[in-house]
């Protein structure tokens, strides 16, 4: 009698363990990320590769800078933020919403002037000058980093008086986009890695902006106070930083920070 009681424990953790194998492992962690929407496409690649090597699970929310910093300081419930700039990370950093010594230039980003359409633009300013054509987009400047470097741009060429009124803005700067994708506008600023998918060859017509022409968009991520005991955000974040992933982030179009301007100590 002895006996048997004895081995069905034993059984039990025997098929609990084969029910395991075959279920895979549990997830270890989540984490909830906000990333501004020039940043979408590589974004999406490296938490697809995070997840596989970790066993985390990270949930994605897209917009504007401006919009997200409003909404972390307000309460939302992110745990890791990836701006479009600089100013705001910073911001979050100092007014205590983020954890100290955890923000680092992930990216800087570059603009672009593109139309869908072949032969518009033509690899410089041209087009702008001439002034022939209906509508131009542009992110909002206010709450866009990428719409404040547009408008910069026009700005430094003198010519954004006389284009104001064919401006159309879009809320961020995937709005921008889907503008200029439907031809709802004539051309528009982006980012270039909206273009250039992956290190391939865009379609359409473009002009990749000068950096004289307006303030470098470097774009800082930050680990928010909500993940300060969240092991999968500084994991993401170390990740973030790996030569692997700055690979990925170079084939979408941005420049790489320098060593020395990383903040990051994670």
């Amino acid at each position: 009698m002895n006996r048997i009681i004895s081995t069905i424990p034993c059984r039990i953790i025997a098929l609990v363990m084969a029910v395991l194998s075959l279920t895979g492992p549990a997830v270890a962690a989540e984490i909830n990320i906000a990333v501004a929407t020039n940043f979408a496409a590589p974004v999406k690649v490296i938490i697809a590769g995070f997840e596989r090597q970790t066993n985390h699970r990270v949930w994605l929310t897209l917009g504007s800078s401006g919009r997200f910093y409003a909404q972390i300081t307000q309460g939302a419930p992110f745990d890791v933020f990836l701006s479009a700039d600089q100013v705001k990370p910073k911001a979050l950093e100092v007014q205590g919403f983020a954890l100290p010594h955890s923000r680092f230039t992930y990216a800087t980003g570059r603009l672009a002037l593109w139309s869908a359409k072949a032969g518009l633009v033509t690899g410089n300013a041209d087009i702008l000058k001439q002034n022939s054509f209906n509508k131009l987009a542009m992110a909002n400047p206010r709450l866009a980093p990428y719409g404040a470097a547009a408008r910069e741009v026009l700005q430094s060429l003198g010519l954004y008086d006389a284009l104001s009124p064919k401006l159309v803005q879009g809320e961020n700067i995937a709005q921008t986009y889907q503008f200029v994708a439907t031809e709802n506008a004539d051309l528009g600023f982006v980012s270039l890695s909206q273009v250039i998918r992956d290190g391939k060859t865009p379609t359409g017509s473009l002009w990749i902006i000068p950096d004289h022409l307006h303030k470098a968009i470097h774009q800082d991520a930050i680990i928010l106070k909500s993940a300060e005991n969240n092991p999968a955000a500084r994991a993401f974040v170390r990740y973030l930083q790996s030569e692997s992933v700055r690979e990925i982030i170079r084939n979408f179009g941005y420049r790489l920070a320098r060593e020395e301007d990383d903040h990051g100590i994670f």
